[in-house]
Formats: structure tokens, sequence, C-alpha cells
């Protein structure tokens, strides 16, 4: 009897090594960089039909409950006024971002009846912000251009990276929520290293490191969390919802697309000065 008990304890606490082992296992699939950015690339639609895709519109509304930055941006300067209060209830407002090749980019946001507009032209960029009490264009600020040259391009950083200059390196395999991911290092013509969560399952992009914020004068680390994945025109797949957290804010900022349009007919003069 006692042997039977022993064979039984034994049993038991091998069981118990093998199902740890397995809670703490990775993505069972040994794939390459390259492989994996192929992956990714077909489950959003293709190369052929994203590198048809010359311009893009997506329409939605942002959460005003948290912080606009992610859109519009807002460095703190001598003698601005103070930024209003935030509203105490999550107000939905509406939001228009429009893209086109190559890095040309328009976000219009509504609110109270005004207009906030924030354009860069693929060199230079201005901001037009009268719900802050902003009410003349004012140019992006040096570090506010190079953050806008370190945004990806409509298709996002990984399709054709090779043309674009870049390089992919797999990191490693990570939990990203209940998700099994690999990470990639992605390092830009330009030398930035940006790293990318893939779903280990559908190869789709779950989590994408944000250029830095700068708040109370230190950079804080910036995550931008794609879910809700969806058709869209031209056979393209893309995420519906994006989710922006910032380090030491409590507070995530949340976009949702309602429309997008591929390739609508954006004349070159949308992504000048405002007038």
């Amino acid at each position: 009897m006692h042997r039977k008990s022993l064979l039984l304890s034994l049993f038991v606490a091998a069981a118990a090594l093998m199902a740890s082992a397995a809670d703490r296992s990775q993505p069972p699939a040994q794939l390459s960089a390259a492989q994996i950015v192929e992956k990714n690339i077909a489950a959003r639609g293709g190369l052929s039909a994203w590198r048809k895709v010359h311009a893009i519109s997506l329409s939605g509304k942002i959460d005003a409950g948290a912080s606009t930055r992610p859109v519009l941006l807002d460095r703190k300067r001598k003698g601005a006024r103070p930024t209003p209060p935030k509203p105490v209830e999550q107000v939905q407002l509406p939001l228009l971002i429009e893209m086109k090749r190559d890095h040309k980019s328009r976000v219009e946001l509504q609110f109270h009846g005004q207009t906030a507009i924030q354009v860069f032209d693929g060199s230079q960029g201005w901001k037009l912000r009268p719900f802050l009490g902003r009410h003349e264009v004012e140019p992006f600020t040096p570090e506010e251009i190079k953050s806008a040259f370190s945004q990806p391009e409509l298709d996002g950083p990984l399709i054709d990276y090779q043309a674009k200059g870049s390089k992919i390196e797999l990191v490693g395999t990570e939990k990203v929520g209940d998700r099994d991911t690999y990470k990639l290092a992605l390092t830009t013509a330009s030398g930035h290293v940006q790293h990318v969560w893939l779903d280990a399952t559908n190869f789709l992009e779950v989590k994408i490191e944000g250029i830095p914020r700068f708040l109370d004068g230190k950079l804080h680390s910036v995550a931008i969390f794609y879910d809700e994945y969806r058709p869209a025109p031209g056979g393209l797949v893309i995420p519906y919802h994006y989710e922006t957290r910032v380090e030491g804010v409590k507070q995530p900022e949340s976009i949702r697309i309602e429309s997008v349009l591929v390739n609508p007919p954006l004349d070159d003069t949308l992504f000048a000065k405002p007038r």
C-alpha cells in the first residue's frame, strides 16, 4: 500500500512538472524573421494588394477622456496657455486620418464645433489646435519633424521593409496578454530601432513600440496595441481598434475606426500648411 501511494505521489509530481513546463512553452514553429514577415504580409492581404495602395482615409472616434496627444502633438512651450482640464465623462470625438505616399499625413479632430488639424507633407509639418486656445497655425518643432519621419508609411513598417532600407531580426517569443507572439526588431535605414510583436497563430500585429512621449520633463515609453482586424477595400486586412498606452499614464488612449477608404482622391494641397 505504501509503495502504491509513493508511485501515485511520483506520478502526480511528474504530471505537475509537465504541466508547468507546458505553461512555459513557447510557440512551436521555428521560423526565421523573414518567414514571419512573409506570413504577416499574407495575413494582411498580400504584398501585391498593399503595393496598389497610394492613399488611405480612416474615419472614426477617439476617446476624449484620455489625452489626444497620440494624434495631435502637444509639447509644452514657454508662454503657452495651460491645457484645459480633461472631461469627467468619457467623450468620443470624430476623428479623420488621411495618409498618402510618401509620408504625407493629415489628422482632423472635431471638438465643440472646432477643428484641430495636424499635417505633414513629407518634409515639414504644421498644427492648428483651437481647443487649446491656439488659433494660429504653428510649425512642427525639430523634434516633431523627427518624430514624423520616424512614423511608418501608410502600409506599416513591415510591408516592403527591405525596399525601405530596413532590417528585421527575430528577438524571440513573448507573451502579450494571453497571446503567444514573435518579437521582431526592425532597424530602419536611419538606424532607428522599433520592436513589433506578431501573433504566433495568425501573424497579425498585436503590439508596436511607439515613439517615446515627452511628459513632465521625462521621456516615457509608448506601446500601441492593435485588434479587431477586419477586411477592408482592396483585399486589405487592417485593425479597427488602436489603443495607445504611455508609461506612467493610467488611462490608455483608444481609437475605433468606423470607415476605411482605399485610394481616395487626396490632393497634395491637403497636406500643405493650413490656411
